[in-house]
């Protein structure tokens, strides 16, 4: 009972530290989540929050990052002016910060790769939809093992609800659960589009947690098209601590 209470404890205390160190931003600076537009791998890219605004990346702290296109990141940055001249972007911006957070696609789960993706418990601290990603930030125990996570699609597994059922996977890799360690991870969902009713999908993430015997669900519905023509941008904050997630 004693090391699940300080388990907990120290969970508490690294998602506060996470978030209060982010707290003081310079003038007219904003933090947010946002996917890269990037095709020719420029230190001058653009990137596009999940509210569909577009910014452009003119002055970095960064001149030697060129980041991927499509790679999903949380930048802080300052908006130096407003487009006033044509439809290419929002804002000029000057990139003070960036993380990159993992990106991946939904795993089609078989027979031989079942074992491997695993099955591990996990802590989910928030779950939700923002352009066309599902986005997760979790917590999870080790040590100095790379943890792997997957949104894995299971066509072994039939439902009979008319939503699309995901699992949220996690391989620890039989790493030693000495500590609570943080991560985030943005899921592409665009191959879900075939299986909308209309412009939606409503999905169903199954994910492990810790302590629960039975797997607990999340009933989200990812929304494009027209349907995803207003969208809140979600405040995140860029880690203080490293996380080792595939």
């Amino acid at each position: 009972m004693r090391k699940l209470i300080l388990s907990i404890l120290t969970l508490l205390l690294l998602v506060s530290c996470n978030r209060d160190e982010n707290q003081y931003l310079p003038p007219n600076s904003f933090m947010s989540i946002a996917t890269v537009e990037n095709p020719t791998q420029s230190s001058g890219f653009y990137f596009r929050l999940d509210n569909n605004d577009r910014m452009w990346v003119t002055t970095t702290n960064f001149p030697y990052y060129r980041p991927a296109d499509g790679q999903r990141i949380i930048a802080s940055y300052s908006i130096l002016s407003v487009n006033g001249e044509n439809n290419l972007y929002n804002h000029k911006v000057s990139l003070n910060d960036v993380y990159e957070v993992l990106t991946k696609k939904i795993f089609k789960i078989t027979t031989a790769t079942q074992d491997s993706i695993g099955n591990d418990a996990i802590n989910i601290n928030d779950m939700w939809v923002g352009s066309n990603y599902l986005n997760v930030e979790f917590n999870y125990q080790g040590q100095n093992k790379i943890h792997y996570i997957n949104l894995v699609s299971d066509s072994t597994k039939t439902y009979t609800d008319g939503k699309v059922h995901l699992e949220f996977r996690h391989n620890a890799n039989n790493d030693n659960p000495l500590f609570w360690k943080w991560g985030i991870v943005s899921f592409n969902l665009k191959s879900l589009q075939p299986l909308a009713v209309g412009d939606s999908v409503n999905m169903v993430i199954h994910t492990k947690e810790f302590g629960t015997n039975v797997d607990k669900s999340y009933n989200l519905t990812y929304k494009f098209g027209t349907a995803a023509a207003i969208q809140q941008v979600k405040k995140v904050f860029i880690p203080t601590d490293s996380n080792s997630v595939q």
